[in-house]
């Protein structure tokens, strides 16, 4: 990359599309292309100024805070991350999140107004799977941790095209690209490739 100037993105995918995967593949591939990037999850900020402030103990209590409480910890949240990426000590700063997530109480955007604007990233990447590689991925990794309830291969595909679409409208907010990455099974590669091409372009 010719500049410094830190490129932000903003990473999503539904639980089962690999997101995991695909960015260990891709800090992997850019170092040894001599791209620094820096990968933070999103919950983790929130969680530590929760912690900080003895409201929680553990993360899972995240999402049982008052409504009004989880959206000043995520403001917070988002005008530290800008601060780290601004620091400018790497070429691309990665925020792994979600754009939707599914909850008893209905569908929370992940990227609301006051999440995206303070972030203000150049790129949103949404990784996607087929639904039945999602299900049999779900199905074979037991531990993994689910906030939504879809649990059928139609539900699935429902909720994958409402995040794509919660992401595409949290973009429109700061005029973001975003991109769509299909991570197919066995192919992460290409998945990979088709993510650093992107940012090597913004």
């Amino acid at each position: 990359m010719p500049d410094r100037v830190t490129k932000i993105a903003i990473v999503v995918g539904i639980p089962g599309v690999g997101k995991t995967t695909v960015l260990k593949n891709l800090i992997e591939k850019a170092g040894k292309e001599g791209i620094k990037i820096k990968v933070v999850n999103f919950g983790d900020y929130m969680f530590k100024e929760a912690s900080e402030k003895g409201l929680i103990k553990h993360r899972d209590e995240l999402r049982k805070l008052p409504l009004h409480v989880q959206i000043r910890l995520q403001e917070n949240a988002a005008k530290k991350i800008r601060e780290d990426a601004e620091r400018g000590k790497h070429d691309v700063f990665i925020v792994d999140t979600h754009s939707l997530v599914h909850t008893v109480t209905g569908f929370w955007p992940g990227l609301p107004l006051h999440v995206i604007t303070n972030i203000r990233p150049h790129v949103v990447f949404v990784i996607e799977a087929l639904p039945e590689e999602v299900f049999k991925r779900r199905r074979k990794d037991l531990g993994i941790r689910f906030r939504e309830e879809e649990k059928s291969i139609e539900e699935i595909k429902e909720f994958m095209t409402m995040a794509r679409n919660a992401a595409l409208s949290s973009a429109v907010l700061t005029g973001s690209a975003v991109k769509i990455v299909l991570n197919r099974e066995g192919k992460v590669k290409e998945a990979v490739d088709e993510i650093l091409k992107c940012l090597k372009n913004i």
